[in-house]
């Protein structure tokens, strides 16, 4: 998925790091240098879908105008990780 909006400097990456781990999902996120935040999340279907929705949010201090997500087959990942 990709987060657009005021996403950078705001702990977007942290908190979504802490959240993924605190649900046992796999992937990674990372800032891109056009200002979004990028995010794979790896899981029960029901858990990525609420991470995805605190995406729509974001920590205290972002603005999120867009979640733009995409579905894939899963890929494998282990652990979840800054990108």
């Amino acid at each position: 998925m990709v987060v657009r909006g005021r996403v950078h400097g705001v702990g977007f990456r942290y908190d979504t790091v802490l959240r993924a781990r605190s649900l046992g999902l796999a992937g990674w996120v990372r800032n891109r240098s056009d200002g979004t935040v990028e995010a794979v999340f790896e899981g029960p279907r029901e858990l990525v879908e609420s991470i995805v929705e605190w995406c729509g949010r974001g920590p205290a201090g972002a603005r999120v105008d867009e979640v733009e997500v995409c579905r894939e087959p899963p890929a494998g990942e282990q652990g979840f990780r800054l990108g």
